[in-house]
C-alpha cells in the first residue's frame, strides 16, 4: 500500500451475508474494505497490517471473540482503541452486555440498516478518505 492509498476498514464477521452487506455500504460510502471470516484472522491481519478502523462481530468462530479483538488492539495497537465498532446479534446475552458495557466500545444490532452502520462509521472511524 502507498502513503497515497487509504487505509482499509478491516471487518471481522463470519456470516457471509453480513460481511458481504458491510463491505458493499462501505465501498460505497467510499471506504476500502478488508474483510475476515473469524476472530483468528482478524488478529492476523491486525499483526500485519495497517487499518483506518475495526468493525467487528462480538462472536465469531474460532475461540477469538470481539472483546479479544479488542484487549489485543488495547494492548498492542492502541492507536486503534477508539475506532472499533461492534456489531451483534446477542444484546439480550449477559456475557455479550457485560462484555460491550466493560469496553464502552460503540455498537450497532444485528439487524441494522446502512444508514445506522454508515453513521456510526463516520462518527467513529470518520469520513472517507477523499470525501
Amino acid at each position: 500500500m502507498s502513503a497515497a492509498e487509504p487505509k482499509p476498514i478491516l471487518v471481522i464477521e463470519d456470516e457471509a451475508s453480513v460481511l458481504a452487506f458491510v463491505r458493499l455500504a462501505l465501498e460505497r460510502g467510499g471506504y476500502a474494505v478488508v474483510g475476515a471470516r473469524s476472530g483468528v484472522l482478524g488478529l492476523e491481519m491486525l499483526e500485519g497490517q495497517e487499518f483506518a478502523g475495526i468493525i467487528s462481530d462480538m462472536r465469531t468462530p474460532g475461540g477469538v471473540t470481539g472483546l479479544d479483538i479488542y484487549r489485543w488492539i488495547s494492548q498492542f495497537r492502541p492507536e486503534l482503541g477508539g475506532r472499533v465498532v461492534f456489531i451483534t446479534g446477542d444484546t439480550v446475552n449477559p456475557q455479550t452486555v457485560q462484555a460491550l458495557r466493560s469496553t464502552g466500545v460503540p455498537y450497532i444490532e444485528k439487524p441494522f440498516r446502512v444508514q445506522e452502520l454508515m453513521d456510526m462509521v463516520r462518527k467513529v472511524i470518520g469520513e472517507a478518505d477523499g470525501r
